[in-house]
């Protein structure tokens, strides 16, 4: 069982809503903003007004950020963050009491954005001029196309653990929690391996790993969709291997799952294919069972 319900949307899953943004407003005019929550909104000029009526560009993805370009150089950029999501609405509909943010109204329906969180992290800024809009940008790398001398130049100019190198928007874009631990499996590295650490046979299987699991979830995703507005945004599929799948068997070598829980997150990984054979330390867990810690899969097993 996993820890969290909720978390970032990332490459994938932000990939498939700008597809379907992109579908649904091609062509039409934003002709009003209701806004529910005082805390949504992050900037202040230009303000909401300067965007009614002008005609929707693009929606395009900025690392996790989904962005909303309009005529005459204006956008709006939504960070989801962990419980932020977005619906379609044919028509108009004003945002839900209870978990609604916003409810942006085009000529040709009604984008709704809620957040099922008590904690309101999800945003909205709006911006003028390329220049405004840069400044959003964290600056990580783009993964997908990338070629692997690019990626390995980037992963080797930072000396961090491998799981926060993948999720670090200043390192790479779009990369975060869910899908690091499924590319880490598939390359068979540690998530704790440093980065500058990595040979040049571990960088391009690291880079190999993030080309095709990310591709895959995006043809996935796509197929789950089929053609309509996606609804179930989740860090958690039954067709991933790895990540909340802690105490299921390995996919590759039956060993189970391990799991490091931190802050809100978790890395889920194989010690037997990973680490080899190393149970990486727990912090809640090391505390509790002190000395009886297990350090190799075959302590765990004798526990």
């Amino acid at each position: 069982m996993s820890v969290l319900v909720w978390v970032v949307p990332e490459l994938p899953d932000l990939t498939v809503y700008v597809e379907a943004i992109q579908e649904r407003l091609q062509g039409s005019e934003l002709e009003g903003i209701t806004i529910a929550s005082p805390f949504l909104l992050r900037t202040v000029t230009p303000g909401v007004d300067d965007l009614i009526g002008r005609r929707f560009l693009s929606c395009s993805r900025l690392a996790k950020q989904l962005v909303f370009a309009f005529e005459d150089d204006y956008y709006f950029v939504i960070h989801l963050m962990i419980a932020g999501r977005l619906q379609w609405v044919d028509g108009y509909k004003p945002p839900p009491k209870r978990n609604g943010l916003a409810a942006f109204r085009f000529s040709s329906g009604t984008l709704m954005f809620t957040e099922a969180s008590k904690k309101k992290r999800a945003s909205l800024r709006i911006v003028q001029g390329a220049e405004a809009l840069k400044a959003l940008n964290p600056g990580g790398l783009e993964v997908l196309g990338c070629d692997e001398t690019s990626f390995v130049d980037r992963l080797h100019s930072v000396n961090h653990t491998l799981k926060r190198a993948l999720t670090d928007q200043r390192v790479f874009a779009g990369i975060g929690n869910a899908y690091s631990d499924e590319i880490l499996l598939r390359a068979r590295l540690s998530p704790f391996k440093q980065s500058a650490r990595l040979s040049t046979n571990e960088a391009a299987r690291l880079h190999q790993a993030c080309q095709a699991v990310l591709s895959e979830w995006i043809e996935r995703l796509r197929d789950k969709a089929k053609g309509k507005f996606p609804t179930k945004v989740t860090a958690f599929h039954d067709e991933m291997v790895v990540h909340g799948k802690y105490k299921s068997p390995c996919v590759i070598c039956a060993a189970p799952i391990q799991r490091i829980v931190y802050a809100e997150n978790e890395a889920n990984y194989c010690a037997n294919c990973q680490t080899e054979g190393r149970i990486l330390a727990d912090r809640s867990l090391s505390r509790l069972l002190k000395d009886n810690w297990p350090k190799r899969l075959e302590d765990l097993e004798n526990l």
